[in-house]
């Protein structure tokens, strides 16, 4: 798939979560938003706090929008809701459109913290699952900030290119930022069940 990243109409469809650690659940939600900053599309689902079904709600977001002119899935990290890791292979694998996972910060790894939360049958599975998502790297924005991505299904420049058009300040991308401020507003609101 060629992505266009000048085309005027390109669509990202953002994920982000948000969590509490004495919560069940957390609450994963999706914006459909386009170059122009224009909402066009929402979408909810909830995942396991804790758990390892982050990758099924990615994929449930998607599929209950029901699009196809969505051009890149961003995701506001691939390790959310306590350690449940995304699996962007898997994702990618089935959806077929180029993906970005985005961070922010620098660090030494999470096997640390994994194996130090989870019982040894459960940690050695998480903790492969976290080393199959590969190393992230950086991309420089506007006015000096950089992020930390992994990608697939888009080349580096291209991905770069797509986070500073969707970038209007700071280092978040607004797909991403309103996707992680609608998550918490429903948290918050007591809507995840």
């Amino acid at each position: 798939m060629v992505l266009h990243v000048n085309k005027k109409g390109i669509r990202v469809l953002g994920i982000a979560e948000s969590f509490r650690r004495d919560y069940e659940k957390s609450v994963l939600a999706g914006i459909v938003m386009r170059s122009d900053f224009i909402i066009d599309g929402a979408a909810f689902d909830m995942i396991t706090v804790g758990g390892m079904d982050a990758t099924e709600g990615v994929l449930r977001i998607f599929e209950s929008l029901q699009r196809d002119d969505i051009n890149v899935i961003m995701l506001n990290g691939c390790v959310i809701s306590w350690f449940n890791i995304i699996d962007i292979m898997e994702v990618y694998k089935r959806l077929q459109i180029p993906l970005i996972c985005v961070t922010y910060e620098e660090s030494e790894g999470l096997e640390e913290h994994i194996a130090k939360h989870f019982e040894a049958h459960e940690r050695d599975s998480r903790i492969e699952a976290y080393r199959r998502l590969g190393d992230r790297v950086p991309v420089e924005l506007q006015d000096g900030f950089e992020v930390l991505i992994r990608f697939l299904g888009i080349e580096k420049p291209e991905a770069g290119a797509v986070l500073k058009k969707f970038v209007v300040q700071g280092k978040v991308p607004e797909p991403l930022r309103v996707a992680k401020i609608v998550a918490r507003a429903t948290l918050r609101s007591g809507l995840e069940g």
